[in-house]
Order: C-alpha cells, then sequence, then structure tokens
C-alpha cells in the first residue's frame, strides 16, 4: 500500500523487523543479569565480575557503533545488519559455555562488536524507512523492543527457564530467533533509493538542517559525505553525547545490579525477583515510543528534561522501599519509562536530525558509542567496585547523580523537533524518497 507516492507497507514491515532484531539485541545482551545468581555459584565469581561482563560488552559495542556507523553510510545498510544478527545470536549461545571469567568475558566482549554494528545502521534503517512524520514515534517503536524483549521479559524468561534448565542451555535456546529473524531480514529491509541533495548551508543551524536533512538521509550513498568532525560540529551531537551518558548510567546500573540489590540486600527470592526487575523492560517498551512520540508534539529538548527529572524523583522513591514487590515494581517501571525513553529520544530523533546530509547512521553511532562507552561501560564497573566495596545497597547514588546531571546538560539541546520548528517558522520537513 502507498500513500502519496509513500511506501506504508513496507515502513510497517521495515519498522517491526528491525524492532523485534534490537528486541533479539536487549534479550541476548540482558540475559546474564539475571541468571548471574546461578553463574556466580558454578563460576566461583562475585559482583565485581558481574559489572565487567556488562561493561566490557558495553566499551566494545560503544566502540563499534562509532566504527560501524560510517561504514554502514558508506557501504549499504544490509551488510552490516544481515552478519551482525547472525554473529550476536551465535555468540549468545557461546556464552553458555564458558567455563570461566576470562571465557566469559572474551563472548561478551565479541557480542558487544556484533550488537554495537547492528545498533546505529538498525535506528539509521528505520530512519530511512519512515516518513517524516512518524519519524520519532517508529524510531521509539523501533527501541523500544530492546526494552520489551531484554529487559522485561529476559528476567521472567531466564528465572522460570532455570527451573527446568541450566543456564547454559537457556543461553543456547535464546539464540535461534536471531537466526531466524536474520533471514527475514535478508528477503525484506532494502537499501534506500537515492535522491538529489538539497542544497544546504554548513553554518546552518541545527534546527534547520533537520528540516532539510529529512529529504536526503534516505538518499545516503548520493549524499557528498564528510567526516566524524564534521558530525560534532552539529551543537546537538555533542550534548545528545554527554546526555545519553547520563540517561545509560540509570538504565545500565539498573540492569545489572537490581538482581542482587533485591536478592541480597532486600532478600527476595528468585522468582519475585524476576518479576520486579522486569518493570525496568515493560516501564521501558512504552517509555521508547512514548517518550520521542511525545517529543514530536512538545518538542525534544522540554521531553529531555521532563524525562530525567522524572527518573530522578522515581529513583529517590526507589530507594526508600523494603521488600515490597507491587510498590517496588510500580516505582521502577515509571522510573524506566522515563529513563528508557530517553535513550531512545536522545539516540534516536535528536541524533537524527542534528546529522549533517548522508551522514545519519555516522551520527548516531557516534552519540550512541559515547554513551555505551561510558553509561553502558564505565558506569557498570564503577557500580561493581560500589557493591562489592560499600555494600550493593549504596548503588543507586549512581543513577541517581547522573540523572540529575542530564537535567542540566538537556537546557543546552537546541529544538529540532520538525513540528516546532514549523511552529517558530523554521524550514519545513521534507519528505523521504520511499525505498526500493
Amino acid at each position: 500500500m502507498k500513500s502519496n507516492d509513500w511506501d506504508v507497507a513496507y515502513e510497517w514491515k521495515a519498522v517491526a523487523l528491525l524492532a523485534l532484531g534490537f528486541g533479539l539485541v536487549g534479550l541476548d545482551r540482558w540475559l546474564i543479569a539475571p541468571l548471574f545468581p546461578s553463574i556466580m555459584k558454578d563460576l566461583n565469581l562475585n559482583a565485581q565480575d558481574l559489572g565487567n561482563c556488562i561493561g566490557i560488552l558495553g566499551l566494545s559495542w560503544g566502540i563499534f557503533a562509532a566504527l560501524m556507523g560510517g561504514i554502514s553510510d558508506r557501504i549499504g545498510r544490509r551488510k552490516v545488519l544481515i552478519p551482525s544478527i547472525i554473529a550476536f545470536s551465535l555468540l549468545s549461545g557461546f556464552s553458555g559455555i564458558a567455563g570461566g571469567l576470562t571465557s566469559l568475558l572474551a563472548v561478551r566482549a565479541l557480542m558487544g562488536v556484533a550488537e554495537g554494528s547492528f545498533c546505529p545502521t538498525s535506528f539509521a534503517a528505520t530512519a530511512d524507512a519512515s516518513h517524516p512524520k512518524r519519524r520519532g514515534f517508529n524510531l521509539g517503536l523501533q527501541q523500544s523492543g530492546f526494552a520489551l524483549f531484554g529487559l522485561a521479559l529476559a528476567p521472567i524468561i531466564a528465572t522460570q527457564l532455570l527451573s527446568v534448565m541450566s543456564w547454559r542451555g537457556v543461553f543456547a535456546l535464546v539464540s535461534v530467533p536471531g537466526l531466524i529473524l536474520g533471514a527475514l531480514m535478508y528477503f525484506v529491509i532494502r537499501e534506500p533509493k537515492a535522491a538529489a541533495k538539497p542544497a544546504a548551508d554548513p553554518a546552518a543551524k541545527p534546527a534547520a538542517r533537520a528540516s532539510a536533512h529529512g529529504a536526503a538521509h534516505g538518499a545516503a550513498a548520493s549524499a557528498e559525505r564528510g567526516n566524524w568532525r564534521d558530525v560534532l560540529k552539529s551543537r546537538n551531537i555533542p550534548v545528545a553525547m554527554a546526555a545519553l551518558f547520563c540517561a545509560m548510567t540509570g538504565v545500565f546500573v539498573l540492569g545489572a545490579m537490581l538482581p542482587l540489590y533485591l536478592t541480597e540486600y532486600l532478600s527476595l527470592d528468585t522468582q519475585r525477583m524476576g518479576v520486579v526487575v522486569s518493570a525496568i523492560g515493560f516501564g521501558g517498551f512504552i517509555g521508547q515510543f512514548g517518550l520521542p512520540g511525545l517529543s514530536d508534539l512538545i518538542g525534544r529538548r522540554p521531553a529531555s528534561i521532563v524525562g530525567f527529572a522524572g527518573t530522578a524523583v522515581m529513583l529517590y522513591l526507589f530507594r526508600g522501599l523494603g521488600a515490597q514487590p507491587v510498590q517496588l515494581f510500580a516505582v521502577l517501571f515509571v522510573a524506566s519509562f522515563f529513563t528508557l525513553g530517553l535513550v531512545s529520544l536522545l539516540s534516536g530523533p535528536v541524533a537524527t536530525e542534528a546529522a549533517p546530509l548522508g551522514m545519519i547512521s555516522t551520527a548516531i553511532g557516534i552519540v550512541v558509542g559515547a554513551g555505551e562507552i561510558f553509561g553502558g561501560g564505565i558506569a557498570p564497573a564503577l557500580a561493581g567496585f560500589v557493591a562489592t566495596h560499600f555494600g550493593i545497597q549504596n548503588i543507586l547514588w549512581l543513577p541517581i547523580c547522573a540523572v540529575l546531571l542530564g537535567i542540566v546538560v538537556s537546557l543546552l539541546l537546541e529544538e529540532t523537533a520538525p513540528a516546532r520548528v514549523r511552529r517558530r517558522g523554521g524550514a519545513p520537513a521534507l519528505e523521504l524518497p520511499a525505498s526500493e
């Protein structure tokens, strides 16, 4: 079905597959956290080792997100997307044959390479397929798969499967869906059709460039590209990098350490722990398309400020709760709505609309890479240090401080939401060409 020469049917098929793909990224990445109490006993590990396992994946993810984002702008989306989804699915299965910390760290580092390559390329492919009016919503919807599968379903799946198989069997089982999805992407995902490059003033403000570049980011094959230094000249890119570091610190410290916090400090059993931790994913699932979708209406900057402030309030309330599963779930649900919504907002529409022409995947890769290296790599390792040396009960101060800093950083964002730009008299957003 096409509407005004826009291939709506392809748009929804592509977004659905890419959302499922990013969901499997989340599942494979976060399955280790709820399994770790069992892994600790078998491999004689501790909380610092968990932080290091989460962190090393984040570091390699961040480096390769920055590298492969630019490469996919040059060689195409399919050549990166399909090999990377197959690779991280196989590596997830290999996690189950780890015999100790060294082999587990090695597998997790390689998973970060594959998942980091998939991440910015999949965001760019979603932006390529999306009508400008739905770009924020679609990018959020795609990223919401990460929260639903990785942070909502993974704790439930892991803790329930542990009753019938070992943690090694769980890793093997969850590697299969990614191989199937890789085959489906091969037949469905298209490269964007080339389009004429509109004239652009390199000194133009990000808001004006965001409107103009809507017509061109699907045309990366024909656009004249610069290098990563050109991406950093856009004010919103370094601001988004810093803000995403703050948001990801909240996400990854909670995702990595809450299972231990709930079982060791609050003394919840494994099944109740799994249900409470799943609130991160269910709240984040709604937030990852809800907050970016809201930003289409109220603007990227106000939505970012609200997201950080809401997260700070909820985490402070969470810290004061005892072993009360219902209340813990409810507060964590709202906190995750905001903080995972921020991840989606900053790495999706904010990065997309600030990117130079033909460099959308490069821009996303740089923003995500910075957020992953610091928020997904260093922060979990730091949280492991805090838990080991100062007590697991003190880990929540790290995300609380990070999101408070995020409020200040968000004040520096320049507004680029097409609807807000039009209301202020900026250039109207142009439509993207349909993919071939």
